[in-house]
C-alpha cells in the first residue's frame, strides 16, 4: 500500500458534536498514515493482553510472609529502594543459605510460565531479604499499576496499607 504523503481534510463535514460520526482525517491517496501505520488503526490503542508482556500471579505465601513481617515489627519506613534493594550478589548470597521456597516468599508475582527455583519465576521482591521496606511496597505499587497487574498492585497496596496502619 502506498505511503500518505499527506493528511487531508475529509470529504464530508467535519467531525463535530452535530456529525459525529465523520471521519476527523483522512489519507489523500487512500493509502499508509504517515509512519507507515495503515489506516485501519486509527482509533486503535495497542493490547495489553497481546504485548508479549509478562503475566504474572499474586504469591499468597509472600503476602502471608509479608503480613507476618508488618505484624512482627520487622521493616523500615524511610529507605533509598533504588540503594538497598538485593542485587544479584545478594540474592545469589541468600540462595546459598535459604531454600527457593523462602526466596519466593520475598516476592510478591509469580512470572506465569517460568520454572519454579529460577530467579525468572519471581517478581516484585517487597523487602531486603530481611525485613519489608516500605519504599519497596511503594515501588511494586507503582510498577505493577505501570503494566497494568492489578492483582499485584492491589496486594502490594494492602500491604502498604497495613504497613502504614500499623505505624500511625
Amino acid at each position: 500500500m502506498p505511503q500518505c504523503p499527506a493528511i487531508a481534510a475529509p470529504a464530508s463535514p467535519p467531525n463535530t458534536a452535530a456529525n459525529p460520526t465523520a471521519p476527523r482525517f483522512v489519507c489523500a491517496t487512500g493509502g499508509n498514515l504517515p509512519g507507515g501505520l495503515p489506516e485501519s488503526t486509527l482509533g486503535t490503542r495497542p493490547s495489553w493482553e497481546d504485548s508479549g508482556m509478562a503475566k504474572y500471579t499474586v504469591n499468597p505465601e509472600a503476602v502471608a510472609r509479608a503480613r507476618e513481617l508488618i505484624d512482627a515489627r520487622q521493616y523500615v519506613l524511610d529507605s533509598d529502594w533504588g540503594t538497598v534493594q538485593p542485587d544479584a550478589a545478594a540474592q545469589n548470597a541468600y540462595l546459598k543459605s535459604h531454600s527457593w521456597e523462602e526466596y519466593a516468599r520475598w516476592h510478591l508475582g509469580l512470572t506465569e510460565g517460568a520454572t519454579d527455583g529460577t530467579k525468572a519465576r519471581y517478581a516484585f521482591v517487597y523487602g531486603d531479604l530481611r525485613r519489608v521496606h516500605r519504599t519497596a511496597l511503594i515501588a511494586c505499587v507503582y510498577r505493577a499499576s505501570e503494566w497494568r497487574h492489578k492483582d499485584i498492585e492491589l496486594a502490594a497496596h494492602d500491604l502498604l496499607q497495613r504497613l502504614d496502619a500499623k505505624t500511625a
